[in-house]
């Protein structure tokens, strides 16, 4: 018997349904303002708190401590998914990973922004074989150093690693294997440790790791962010430490320069400019919220694609949740004949679902150019870059809320399965248990409800705003010249509402 999540209550979903119409409306009629607000305050400024960010920006042993608790956490995942049993909720491989780590990783870039991949295990591990240092700077010939490929010099390779990884979870199941979980995220190793052998400075984590691209793409909307604490300091700064590292301190992984940073994108918080400065002039930045995805970053195609890409495989990873998902996928098979475990008519489900949110937002770019001004020289093309950001808040409000419930509804027994982590002499469980699970939320259901109605309106009005500073800023589109990009917004929040009402099925 299947276990299932209730939906949004009907109610909630009119009532947020109602308020973006309205908010499109006034969209339309209203006037972007001159400028996005960009106000931001160095953490290190604020009263009792500062002197705590202060001191983990200036010493390297906290950072340290919890990229090794990250890294045994990660031993012992392997461990567990290579001889533990294979009771998908009895292990702690596939309960920690699935259930833990991947919903709450994209809950936690509300508040701590890029910082997951200062202590991802996937490149410390690699780090710590290729460099044979803990932290600072190696003076190993392990490397090749070599120059990234063009053809690999932008985050395509991540883009078709996330379509791999939804294709491998929901569509092969490793979800439900902790022996297949073990594999993959060995196979996520020794793929980082290659990349740093072969070639200068990171390029697994700058093109390649889909987890590391989502959290970058995600954390422009993060209200914090490593930057500068004063702008002048970096202005007159003429070594660049942050950028080419010190004697002891290894350069910017992804090659930063921390005084013209205007995207999170990249930022991968491994505290190396923090440690590098010759006037501790970097630190944790509590800024304006979605400032940087309204008026600051200016993506390339790639990054547009893998925006849209992200919007896309969200939307999909809801509708996998959903009752009706399991006949529309029989009926495709019936219709090409496909047998055994439908991975066939899976994968042309994945394709459909991948293509048309990318097909609807470039409908939407063209009718947009075809009402802007012919004589303001708008290509195609720098619309389509540059109106992409919608797609984030768009799919990070919906990611957060579908996670939710995974989050708080299919909460572990954590005592248990840390004692017991490779779950030896343990049975699958029942359904009294499975229910009891159920029903031990985190947190009082009607709170739930209450805080993914809240994300769904605050990523719709976030959407909003791109559109409308965008259009104003970057095209000088405003008016009707919007609607078809508000239109796009309207439409893409309903399928995500709709899927939130729906009863969702539970992960495990």
């Amino acid at each position: 018997m299947i276990m299932t999540h209730p939906g949004l209550p009907i109610e909630l979903a009119i009532i947020i349904g109602i308020s973006m119409l309205l908010l499109g409306l006034w969209a339309l009629k209203s006037k972007a303002p001159s400028h996005a607000t960009t106000a931001s305050t160095s953490l290190v400024h604020i009263p009792i708190l500062g002197t705590f960010f202060k001191y983990i920006s200036q010493h390297t042993w906290p950072l340290l401590m919890l990229k090794m608790v990250f890294a045994l956490l990660f031993v012992l995942i392997v461990v567990a998914g290579l001889w533990g049993t294979p009771i998908v909720e009895r292990n702690l491989a596939t309960t920690l990973t699935w259930n833990f780590w991947w919903a709450g990783i994209i809950i936690a870039i509300l508040i701590s922004g890029s910082a997951w991949c200062a202590v991802c295990p996937w490149d410390n591990i690699a780090s710590w074989l290729v460099n044979h240092k803990l932290w600072h700077r190696s003076n190993s010939n392990s490397r090749l150093q070599l120059r990234v490929p063009n053809v690999l010099r932008n985050i395509w390779p991540a883009s078709l690693l996330f379509i791999g990884f939804t294709w491998l979870e929901l569509g092969v199941g490793i979800v439900a294997s902790p022996y297949a979980t073990a594999l993959l995220a060995l196979a996520m190793v020794i793929l980082a440790t290659t990349a740093l052998a072969l070639f200068e400075g990171k390029a697994f984590c700058r093109y390649m790791c889909p987890v590391g691209r989502t959290v970058g793409a995600y954390s422009q909307l993060a209200p914090v962010a490593l930057r500068p604490i004063n702008s002048d300091t970096c202005r007159s700064c003429k070594t660049l430490e942050c950028y080419h590292g010190s004697e002891k301190i290894a350069p910017c992984p992804t090659q930063q320069i921390m005084g013209r940073l205007q995207e999170n994108t990249y930022c991968t918080s491994c505290g190396n400019c923090t440690q590098s400065c010759p006037s501790h002039n970097i630190s944790w930045q509590l800024r304006s919220p979605s400032s940087e995805a309204i008026n600051d970053a200016r993506p390339h195609t790639d990054e547009a694609f893998f925006m849209l890409i992200l919007l896309a495989l969200t939307i999909f990873h809801g509708l996998t949740m959903l009752d009706n998902w399991q006949i529309y996928i029989s009926q495709i098979a019936q219709n090409i004949n496909d047998s055994g475990q439908l991975l066939l008519s899976f994968t042309i489900g994945l394709i459909a679902c991948l293509l048309l949110p990318i097909l609807l937002y470039g409908v939407s770019i063209w009718l947009t150019s075809k009402l802007c001004d012919e004589t303001a020289g708008v290509s195609f093309k720098k619309l389509f870059s540059g109106f992409a950001f919608v797609s984030l808040p768009l799919a990070f409000s919906y990611h957060i809320a579908h996670n939710l419930n995974h989050f708080i509804r299919e909460s572990s027994n954590w005592t248990e399965l840390l004692s017991n982590p490779l779950g030896i002499d343990t049975q699958p469980l029942s359904m009294m248990e499975k229910h009891i699970r159920h029903m031990a939320m985190m947190i009082p259901e009607d709170m739930l409800f209450a805080l993914q109605g809240l994300l769904m309106a605050a990523g719709f009005f976030i959407a909003v705003q791109v559109i409308r500073h965008r259009g104003s800023h970057l095209f000088a589109a405003r008016g009707i010249q919007l609607l078809p990009m508000l239109l796009f917004a309207v439409l893409i929040s309903g399928i995500n509402l709709w899927m939130l009402v729906q009863p969702m099925t539970m992960r495990m």
